[in-house]
Parts: structure tokens; sequence; C-alpha cells
């Protein structure tokens, strides 16, 4: 049934991420929709999904998160050509403390000018 809710467009990637545990990547956090048209075997809405990935793929991304700071971010959900769940992953590295401050100024500064320019 999770398939035909993604089919539908029921799924939230909002939260998502991917850790490793000991028998290969798992996605944590991803909402699906529970099928509307399903019987009492309905899935639960957010259940932990492996997902299959080849042995040099598991250890090539496992390799670069082993570094501080980077993690594993699901980017898109989207079916294939021959209907198949497809999950995009990307390896992304945090901000710093003072990357997030700037970042915080900059939207605070024009947040200000466009007050102004508004009066």
């Amino acid at each position: 049934t999770e398939i035909k809710s993604i089919r539908l467009g029921k799924a939230s990637l909002v939260d998502t991420y991917c850790i490793f545990e000991k028998d290969g990547l798992w996605v944590k956090n991803m909402h699906i929709t529970e099928y509307f048209y399903g019987s009492y075997n309905n899935h639960s809405a957010r259940r932990d999904r492996k997902l299959l990935l080849n042995k040099s793929e598991l250890n090539k991304i496992e390799r670069l998160t082993k570094q501080s700071g980077f993690t594993i971010i699901p980017t898109r959900l989207f079916i294939n050509n021959k209907g198949l769940a497809k999950l995009n992953i990307a390896i992304g590295k945090g901000k710093k403390q003072y990357d997030k401050r700037h970042a915080l100024r900059e939207k605070e500064d024009k947040r200000s000018m466009d007050r102004m320019f508004k009066i």
C-alpha cells in the first residue's frame, strides 16, 4: 500500500534523514500517508525503511559520512519508468555557528530594507 500512496503524492520528506545501521542504510522519519482504500493490513506512516544499495555504493557513502559533519539527506522521491519508487540522496555538511548567524543577519537586514521601501 505504500507505493499506492506514493503514486498519489501522499509522501513527505520533511525532517527525513538517513542513517547507517549494522545491515545497511535506513531512511528515518519519512512520512507516507496510509492508503485510504487499504485494508486492516495497512502500513504505519512513519516506519523506518531500508534503502536497497549495492555494496560498493554503501561503502562509498559510508566512507564519505565517516568524516565529521557530513550527513545523508533525501532530496527527491519519485516513481521511475518501471513503476518503482526511487529516492535521491545527497551528502551534505551542516553550517557552522558563525554561518548561521551570518545568514540570520542577512535575512534580518533584507527584511528591514523591505520594510523601509514599503513605507
